[in-house]
């Protein structure tokens, strides 16, 4: 049996939405990974401790021998290490010895990065496949790939998005629900927005539910200052999430992005007004 190494968000997330990516891309890889044996190893994480390259060790071996290497997802490309407190995808050289030819799917990268620096563009190069076509999710991360990294790639959007066709769109229901489950984002307040916004959905549905998909979402919410008696807070989890939607005649409302998509796949009414994550 072929061997896969899947380099996962979702592991060591602080936001919920790399679980939908995840979720969403091993749907779309099942054709070609679904009868492998697949390794899913965190890329929040370094898969080994540089000085393992010296030593042997049983969890280098995946990386080794597998037919083919993934990277799901998200925002994981950055332009410069040197110039970043976090890496999403936590991999420098030292760390890298068995990880080559590696694909993307759907994956993208950090705006704000203008320049990429020489060591980072020889990271890249040396880790991601020469030989197949990568999949990112927007131009800017298009440019990136076959101007500074020389490589190939199209940009065929995120994975969430891919099933969501004209006819799977069209069975998406247009008639106001009687609930509705709304977000925010933490790293991206709008106190008097946000505020209103749920002051609104209070008074326009029966029921009302928060999710926080990040880890200082409801922070945020409890800082608003808004008589939650009649909002029902909702666990982090996916499966919270994702019960919900199956269970309720529930709209979505919010800020943030995965969690409309997440909504629209399930064909529940989308009113997404500034999707940030």
């Amino acid at each position: 049996m072929n061997k896969n190494i899947i380099f996962d968000p979702s592991y060591g997330t602080l936001n919920m939405g790399d679980n939908i990516i995840v979720e969403s891309t091993l749907q779309e890889l099942d054709e070609i990974i679904g009868g492998d044996f697949n390794v899913r190893v965190s890329s929040h994480t370094p898969p080994y401790h540089f000085h393992q390259n010296l030593t042997r060790n049983i969890y280098k071996e995946p990386l080794k021998t597998a037919k083919r290497k993934f990277i799901l997802g998200s925002n994981l490309l950055f332009k410069d290490f040197f110039l970043t407190r976090k890496r999403p995808w936590n991999i420098h050289f030292l760390t890298s010895k068995y990880i080559n030819d590696v694909v993307l799917v759907g994956v993208g990268s950090n705006e704000n990065n203008k320049r990429s620096s020489l060591y980072t563009k020889m990271l890249y190069r040396k880790i991601l496949s020469a030989d197949y076509i990568h999949s990112v999710r927007d131009n800017n991360t298009l440019k990136y790939v076959t101007e500074e990294l020389k490589l190939n790639a199209i940009n065929t959007g995120c994975a969430t998005m891919w099933k969501l066709t004209k006819e799977h769109c069209k069975s998406i229901p247009t008639k106001k629900a009687s609930s509705v489950v709304f977000t925010l984002t933490d790293y991206a307040r709008d106190v008097e927005l946000d505020t209103y916004m749920i002051e609104m959905l209070v008074k326009s549905y029966d029921k009302v539910y928060f999710w926080p998909q990040g880890s200082e979402d409801s922070i945020y919410f409890k800082e608003l200052n808004i008589s939650d008696g009649e909002i029902i807070q909702l666990s982090s989890s996916l499966d919270s999430y994702r019960k919900i939607l199956a269970t309720e005649d529930i709209d979505y409302v919010g800020s943030r992005l995965h969690g409309g998509i997440y909504a629209l796949q399930r064909q529940g009414e989308n009113f997404d007004y500034c999707g940030r994550s």
